[in-house]
Order: C-alpha cells, then sequence, then structure tokens
C-alpha cells in the first residue's frame, strides 16, 4: 500500500489501536501492524509524532512506567479522544461507502 493512502487516516488508526486499553508506542505499532495483516507496518518515526500529537491535542494520555529494562511511556485513549475516534468512524462509514459505490458501480452514466 502506498504511504499517500494513510495520509488523513493515521490519527483514527491510532486512536482505534489504544481502544482496547493502554500501549506503550511499540505496542501501538504491533497493534496496527498485526491488526492490519502487516499492511501497516509503519516506522516509529511515523509513529511517534503523531502519538505526542494526538497528546498536545488532549485526545491521548500518557504515563511513564518502570519496569523491567527500560522505561516505557503507555498511551491510553482519554473521553475527548473516543469521542473524536467515535466521529471519525462515522465519516470513515460515510466516506468508504461512497467510494465503494463509485469504484464497484461499473459503467458510469454518461453525463447530461
Amino acid at each position: 500500500m502506498r504511504a499517500e493512502a494513510l495520509k488523513g487516516h493515521l490519527d483514527g488508526l491510532l486512536l482505534a489501536s489504544l481502544e482496547p486499553g493502554p500501549l506503550h508506542g511499540y505496542g501501538v505499532i504491533e497493534a496496527l501492524r498485526v491488526g492490519s495483516e502487516g499492511t501497516f507496518d509503519l516506522p516509529t518515526g511515523t509513529v511517534y509524532p503523531a502519538l505526542h500529537r494526538l497528546e498536545r491535542a488532549g485526545l491521548i494520555s500518557s504515563t511513564w512506567s518502570d519496569g523491567p529494562g527500560r522505561r516505557r511511556r503507555s498511551y491510553r485513549l482519554t473521553a475527548a479522544g473516543a469521542a473524536e475516534l467515535a466521529e471519525y468512524r462515522a465519516g470513515w462509514r460515510e466516506f468508504s461507502r461512497s467510494v465503494t459505490a463509485l469504484l464497484e458501480a461499473g459503467a458510469w452514466p454518461a453525463p447530461a
């Protein structure tokens, strides 16, 4: 899949990956990769800046955890993020229905 196809959808995908519960950054990357059956194998340089942007917007929050090995930052969906995800999903349904209708319509009607 071309990278351009992901533009405009990354935020929604990141929010959806956090809906089941908190994840650290690599967990988000893995959730996207596994959930998309490998289609979205995104580099850290794409995911982390987007996570930080979503946090500044109040859509996700983060906490640091100390465990075995190094410190990790875990991200979780906020109430505002859950509301944004619901809006994104509604918009996606409308958009994908329209694109599917046009791409699978077969012959287009002649303009009047």
